[in-house]
């Protein structure tokens, strides 16, 4: 792996790499569930569902976590090829669940009195 950037966007956290691998080798990583669940932490997940894919090239799974609040998101996995015997893998995971997305919008000091304008 050569270089990693993390940013937060407005659509969730994406995380870019070069992984000195084919990009054959790391889609099957991604895509097969034999491999996927190697390092793909299932026993943390209620479920674990495919919700799109481009063969060889994009992918992106539905998660629930097992616990409470039992948030749903979006997690997308991107292959593109690099220089030779590289490639580029782009995370993207983005959170589904409205509930916790409503209160990320909430003022933290919401507890005064409502006024309204007069027209």
């Amino acid at each position: 792996m050569k270089e990693d950037k993390t940013c937060k966007e407005k659509t969730g956290l994406v995380f870019e790499c070069e992984l000195e691998a084919q990009p054959e080798k790391v889609w099957r990583a991604i895509s097969i569930a034999e491999f996927r669940d190697r390092w793909l932490p299932s026993k943390e997940m209620v479920a674990l569902e495919v919700v799109s894919a481009i063969p060889g090239r994009k992918i992106s799974y539905r998660m629930k976590e097992i616990d409470p609040p039992f948030l749903e998101s979006v997690v997308t996995f991107q292959v593109t090829p690099g220089a030779e015997e590289t490639c580029i893998l782009r995370i993207v995971h983005e959170l589904s669940d409205d509930r916790e997305l409503a209160q990320s919008f909430e003022a933290a000091n919401n507890n005064g009195q409502i006024l309204m304008c007069a027209a």
